[in-house]
């Protein structure tokens, strides 16, 4: 896992969620598939748990994932116009 770049202007949950947005565009991270909980991210990314619940709230709000209480978040299915 990347760890935050020494010379990041900015805060560390945007750039988190910008990574983790990422990697969901590249197809890494593909619909329906589970994140690593908050917990587990913080531990990855070497940042506060804090930090991780931040980043995870800003991808709910962009739409990338959804949070099922008890189950995990989970990406979004994208819906593709035809």
């Amino acid at each position: 896992m990347p760890t935050v770049p020494n010379d990041l202007v900015g805060y560390v949950y945007e750039w988190l969620a910008d990574d983790i947005a990422a990697r969901i565009a590249s197809g890494e991270l593909p619909p329906r598939s589970a994140l690593p909980n908050e917990r587990r991210l913080a531990e990855e990314y070497r940042v506060s748990l804090g930090t991780a619940r931040h980043a995870v709230e800003i991808l709910r709000e962009r739409g990338l994932v959804t949070t099922i209480r008890s189950k995990g978040t989970f990406v979004v299915e994208r819906e593709t116009n035809h």
